[in-house]
């Protein structure tokens, strides 16, 4: 296992992190801490959970695991998020004081710890005025309820504004911005990258495997059944199967994953995983397991750097399509510049 610091703080976390969205739905209790045993045994440090994960049962799957084991708070790095309802009134939606208060309260009892590592904002918040939150997760760092904070599906403008308000006020920063990113879901590169590069925050991508669909399980015309997350419902979200099928991106990228593997003897995970722990500004990628033999796999990718010339190959094969202007050819020539 490799280690980065966890943005632009120096707290070290391992360069995979344990998703947790798992537990107390598809994984059980006992499957649960059997993958947070295997992942702190190999070196893993950097635990990433929800206060919706299961209605709130992931939390405390993890909170009933730490209390099991002497020393475990100490070898992880524990991190939590707020924004989203677990079906309550609708205050306890949202990034207001009133909301967040209730959220991190309601976590550190279901985690049984007395302080989280990395607090995050599950989500942009239209009806709260970002300096709110913000105050709120100061205000949280100075009474020792969280050491850090982070957000999570943010835009470009939203991560920048909330930035540099941080630093005008003299507020706690954010050092971290957790978004959706893989071989197959690139757009955060056309801002938020620069953002998080600018301004020392660290990337801890979601979804790296792209629900499955880069670990090759998945056939071209060919409807997904059987006990996976397509296979039992084919609609599924973002990664649902009809929409990413007819896109010939999908399998372009797919068979230069699979081309990558073949030559190197391992898993298409692996070289998924690869390659995202090594783009710019990613400190530690989430992985998302049902079974402790999915996790074995995933952490196969411990330590595991591709070629040049393999990471050339993925990355030009999951080029994102974008309009010519602003994020295109003619928009990116307009932006440059040389000396």
């Amino acid at each position: 296992m490799e280690y980065r610091t966890l943005g632009s703080t120096g707290t070290l976390v391992s360069t995979l992190c344990l998703g947790t969205m798992t537990f107390g739905s598809e994984s059980d209790e006992s499957v649960s801490h059997a993958q947070l045993d295997r992942f702190v045994e190999v070196g893993g440090t950097l635990v990433d959970t929800a206060n919706v994960y299961s209605g709130g049962v992931s939390e405390e799957i993890i909170g009933r695991w730490l209390a099991a084991r002497p020393g475990a708070r100490e070898q992880i790095v524990l991190a939590t998020k707020g924004r989203f309802s677990r079906g309550g009134s609708g205050n306890e939606l949202g990034l207001s004081r009133l909301s967040l208060t209730r959220a991190l309260d309601a976590s550190l009892r279901r985690l049984g710890v007395e302080t989280i590592d990395l607090y995050q904002a599950h989500a942009w918040d239209p009806l709260t005025p970002i300096e709110e939150a913000l105050r709120f997760f100061d205000d949280a760092v100075r009474a020792g309820k969280i050491h850090y904070v982070g957000v999570s599906n943010f835009l470009g403008w939203q991560l920048q504004k909330a930035s540099l308000l941080t630093q005008v006020k003299g507020l706690a920063p954010i050092v971290t911005l957790q978004p959706q990113y893989n071989l197959l879901q690139r757009s955060i590169e056309l801002e938020l990258t620069d953002v998080c590069r600018n301004e020392g925050i660290g990337i801890l991508p979601w979804s790296p495997l792209a629900g499955g669909w880069l670990t090759g399980k998945y056939q071209r015309d060919s409807a997904p059944t059987g006990a996976t997350r397509l296979g039992e419902n084919p609609d599924r979200g973002m990664e649902a199967y009809a929409k990413r099928n007819a896109d010939e991106r999908t399998w372009r990228v797919i068979d230069a994953v699979r081309k990558v593997a073949d030559g190197r003897g391992i898993s298409m995970a692996q070289v998924a995983l690869a390659w995202l722990a090594d783009r710019p500004a990613v400190t530690s990628v989430i992985l998302g397991a049902r079974t402790v033999e999915q996790l074995d796999d995933n952490l196969g990718a411990a330590g595991l750097h591709l070629s040049e010339e393999e990471t050339t190959l993925l990355t030009e094969a999951s080029e994102p399509i974008v309009d010519d202007y602003p994020y295109g050819v003619a928009g990116a020539n307009q932006r440059d510049r040389k000396a």
